[in-house]
């Protein structure tokens, strides 16, 4: 499982796709959300909670489709469908690769983009502790959608389709912790249930994407 993982993520780094596309978009949503709303201060100050939680989602997408696709090219998918490692092992591995070269990245960047959107100082440690907490269900549900469409001719578009709808729970609480945050409300209560749907996204949905991987591969 750990030599997957760390080949997931250097194939992840060597294409770029992860790591230097899902940053770039975070970046570019920052900077044409101000050009679209206005630059109103305060108004950028309103919307920016949610705009982050949005640009964080949908650049989480942009490396979904290449989960499972591209070992499924290579072969590699079905050695590791009759390997001793059980899929449960694979989706986890793929998991973790995909939060470390996608929602770790925004994590971190996070506070560059809640700059730009003038979201106030007091949000940005809530910003940052959110997308740490939220971003790995991202990625474990991302999996469950790519283990559902490998396979699929043109089923990026697909995928986005089933993802999109399991994403709303987290982005709805992670989008309310730091709105609460920033006006120096408790944001302890949504922390925590977005804490609880990232705990049962990555113990219960390795399992869903083993099952629709074995039965893509039948």
């Amino acid at each position: 499982m750990t030599a997957l993982f760390w080949r997931d993520l250097r194939l992840a780094l060597r294409a770029g796709g992860g790591f230097g596309l899902g940053l770039a978009f975070f970046f570019i949503v920052a900077v044409l959300v101000p050009l679209g709303v206005g630059p109103e201060p305060t108004t950028l100050a309103r919307i920016a909670p949610g705009i982050c939680w949005v640009a964080a989602l949908l650049a989480s997408l942009l490396s979904l489709d290449r989960l499972f696709a591209l070992d499924q090219e290579d072969g590699s998918l079905d050695l590791l469908a009759t390997a001793p490692l059980p899929l449960e092992s694979v989706a986890t591995a793929k998991t973790a690769a995909h939060w470390v070269t996608t929602g770790l990245p925004l994590t971190l960047a996070s506070p560059v983009v809640a700059m730009l959107l003038n979201l106030p100082a007091a949000g940005y440690p809530w910003l940052v502790a959110a997308l740490f907490l939220g971003t790995p269900a991202l990625s474990a549900i991302g999996t469950f959608g790519a283990a559902l469409t490998v396979g699929l001719k043109r089923g990026g578009l697909l995928l986005s389709l089933l993802v999109l709808p399991l994403y709303i729970p987290t982005l709805i609480f992670g989008a309310e912790v730091v709105r609460r945050g920033a006006v120096g409300m408790t944001a302890t209560p949504p922390l925590i249930l977005l804490a609880g749907i990232t705990a049962g996204a990555i113990g219960l949905l390795p399992f869903a994407s083993a099952a629709a991987l074995r039965m893509n591969l039948r």
